[in-house]
C-alpha cells in the first residue's frame, strides 16, 4: 500500500530518501528544499569546493556562539542550502567510518546499525569507479559516483612514501572497515562532476509522476493533531503554504532538524515554554548530544615550485576553469585531498582517532586566506571528541539563526589526542620523503601548541547527533527514525547519528538514509 510522504530538505539524506521512496509507484512524494539549484559551475566543478562555502545563497552561513575553550572565537558552520544540500558545498571527501563506530551505533541503543548490517548499504549506494564486479567492500553499481585522484603531483606521494618511513601502514582502502593506515583519499566526482546527492539521487528521479521538488520552500513549523504530525507550513517565495502528509520526514540536517522540531513543540518543554511554544511532545534530547570534528593545518613550505601555488594566480586558475569547462578533467576535476590516512593516538585504543587530509597547498580551506609561497600541509584533528554541544532557538521567530553551541576542546583527552595529532603530522614531515622538498614549517612554527590551537582550530564541517537514535529517555528517534512519541514523523539524517564516525560524514548520511527508506517502505 502507498504512502504520500512529504520530505524537508533536499540534503545527503533527502536526495536519498526522495529517489528510494518514489522508485515506489504506489508512493507519492513531495520534497522540499529552501535552497535553489545546484547548477552553478562553482557546485558542480569540484576544485571550486571552497567557494559555495561562504557563499550566502548556497549556504545558511551559520556561526557557532563564542567557544570558551578556543578564545571566545565564534566558529563557521557551513551549511547547504542548495538541492543536493552540504553534499553540493563539502570537499567530497568519500570516507565510510571505522567498523567500531558502527557495533557503537548498536551498543549505544540503535538496533540494527551494527558494521555487518550498515555494509551493504555503503556498497549498495556506491559506484566506485573501475570497479565492475562484486566487492566484499566496494560497491560497483550505485547512483553514488566515487574514484580515487590522480596523484599527479609528486607531493602526494612524497606523503605516502613519508608516512611509511613513519612507521605508518600503507592500504589500498581507507573504507574497507578497519581504516589505520595511510593511502588514496577517495572522493564523490563523477568523470570530472561533483557527485552531489542531488547528481546521483535527483537526477535520475527527476521524471517520475510521483516525485513533486519544491525549492525556496523553507519548512517553518510541523503541523500536529495532538501527537499525529499531519504535514508542513513552509515558506516559498514570500508566500505561506501548507501541504498534508502521510508521514514527514525531515531531513534537514545536524542544526536544522533539531530547531525544525523545536519550532514545532517538539523538545524539551521548560526550553520550549520559556520561548512560548506549546509543548507537542516533551523530548529532552531534542538539540542535545551536538558533535563535531575539529582540526587544524600543519603547514611546511615547500622549496620546490611543485606545489597548487603557481595555479593559484587569476591566469591559473582561469586556465584551470577553462581546461574542465572543455575537458572535464584537469586540475578542475578534483578536490585535491587526494591521499590521507587514520593512526591511533595511543597504541592500544582499539581504533584510529587522528585523521590525516594531505593538500599539496599552504592555504585555507575555504580559500579566505590565499597561499603566499610555495607549501603543503596536513589536516589533522580528534575524530573521536567526548565533547558535547547544543542546538538551541534564538526565540520563536524562524527567521532567526539557531543557537549552535560546540563547546570544543571541553576535555582534557581533546588536548592531549590534538597535541598528538600535530607531533605524528611533524614527524611525517620530518621524513626523508620530503627531504627534496621541505623548507621551515610555516604553522604551527615556534607558537605555543595549545595556543596555537586556540586560536587557529576550525570546524571540519561535521556535524551531527542532535536527534539521536535509541531507546533511552535521551533519544529522539528509534531504529527506524520515528520520532518517540509522535507519529507520521521521522528523522532521518547526520543528526540522528548516536555517536559521531571516524571521519567525514557524508558517506555515512547517505547510507543512513538508504537504509532509512527499506525501513520505510518496509
Amino acid at each position: 500500500m502507498g504512502s504520500n510522504y512529504l520530505i524537508v530538505g533536499a540534503g545527503s539524506a533527502g536526495c536519498v530518501m526522495a529517489n528510494r521512496l518514489s522508485e515506489n509507484p504506489d508512493c507519492s512524494v513531495v520534497l522540499l528544499e529552501a535552497g535553489g539549484s545546484d547548477r552553478r559551475l562553482m557546485v558542480r566543478m569540484p576544485s571550486a569546493f571552497y567557494m559555495p562555502v561562504r557563499h550566502p545563497k548556497l549556504n545558511w552561513g551559520y556561526v557557532s556562539e563564542p567557544e570558551t575553550h578556543l578564545n571566545g572565537r565564534r566558529l563557521l558552520c557551513p551549511r547547504g542550502r542548495v538541492l543536493g544540500g552540504s553534499s553540493s558545498i563539502n570537499g567530497m571527501v568519500y570516507v565510510r567510518g571505522h567498523r567500531d563506530d558502527f557495533d557503537r551505533w548498536q551498543a549505544l541503543g540503535a538496533r540494527g546499525w551494527n558494521y555487518d548490517t550498515v555494509l551493504p548499504y555503503f556498497r549498495k549506494a556506491q559506484r566506485f569507479a573501475g570497479q565492475t564486479e562484486p566487492h566484499p567492500s566496494k560497491g560497483h553499481n550505485g547512483p553514488l559516483a566515487v574514484t580515487n585522484g590522480q596523484m599527479e603531483n609528486p607531493l602526494y606521494q612524497a606523503f605516502l612514501s613519508a608516512a611509511a618511513q613513519a612507521g605508518h601502514t600503507l592500504r589500498d582502502d581507507l573504507n574497507d572497515g578497519d581504516q589505520e593506515g595511510f593511502g588514496a583519499l577517495p572522493m564523490t566526482v563523477d568523470n570530472g562532476w561533483r557527485a552531489s546527492a542531488a547528481r546521483a539521487y535527483l537526477t535520475p528521479a527527476r521524471s517520475r509522476s510521483n516525485l513533486t521538488i519544491e525549492t525556496h520552500a523553507r519548512a517553518l513549523r510541523l503541523m500536529s493533531c495532538a501527537t499525529r504530525v499531519s504535514g508542513v507550513e513552509f515558506l516559498q517565495r514570500g508566500r505561506r503554504r501548507t501541504l498534508d502528509a502521510d508521514h514527514v520526514i525531515v531531513c534537514a540536517g545536524a542544526i536544522d532538524s533539531p530547531a525544525l522540531l523545536l519550532r514545532s513543540g517538539i523538545g524539551p518543554a521548560q526550553d520550549l515554554r520559556k520561548l512560548g511554544f506549546d509543548v507537542v511532545a516533551d523530548l529532552p534530547g531534542v538539540g542535545q548530544n551536538l558533535m563535531d570534528h575539529l582540526e587544524i593545518y600543519v603547514q611546511q613550505a615547500c622549496t620546490q615550485p611543485v606545489s597548487l601555488y603557481r595555479h593559484l594566480s587569476p591566469w591559473g586558475r582561469l586556465k584551470i576553469g577553462l581546461e574542465w569547462l572543455t575537458t572535464r578533467q584537469g586540475l578542475g576535476a578534483t578536490n585535491h585531498f587526494e591521499a590521507g590516512g587514520f593512526i591511533k593516538s595511543e597504541p592500544e585504543r582499539a581504533q584510529p582517532d587522528i585523521q590525516f587530509h594531505f593538500l599539496p597547498a599552504a592555504m585555507q580551506y575555504d580559500g579566505s586566506a590565499k597561499a603566499s609561497q610555495h607549501g603543503f600541509q596536513a589536516h589533522v584533528g580528534p575524530m573521536l571528541s567526548a565533547s558535547r554541544g547544543t542546538v538551541g532557538l534564538r526565540s520563536s521567530n524562524p527567521a532567526a539563526a539557531p543557537v549552535i553551541q560546540f563547546n570544543y576542546m571541553s576535555t582534557e583527552a581533546d588536548w592531549q589526542v590534538f597535541r598528538r595529532a600535530i607531533e605524528y603530522a611533524r614527524e611525517i614531515f620530518a621524513q626523508p620523503a620530503f627531504a627534496a622538498y621541505r623548507g621551515a614549517e610555516l604553522r604551527p612554527g615556534s607558537s605555543d601548541v595549545d595556543a596555537f590551537i586556540r586560536e587557529h582550530a576550525e570546524s571540519a564541517y561535521h556535524p551531527c547527533g542532535t536527534c539521536r537514535m535509541g531507546a533511552d529517555p535521551g533519544a529522539v528517534v528509534d531504529d527506524r527514525g520515528r520520532v518517540h512519541g509522535m507519529s507520521g514523523l521521522s528523522v532521518v539524517d547526520a543528526s540522528v547519528f548516536p555517536h559521531i564516525t571516524n571521519g567525514n560524514l557524508n558517506a555515512p548520511t547517505i547510507m543512513l538514509a538508504e537504509r532509512m527508506a527499506d525501513l520505510h517502505l518496509d
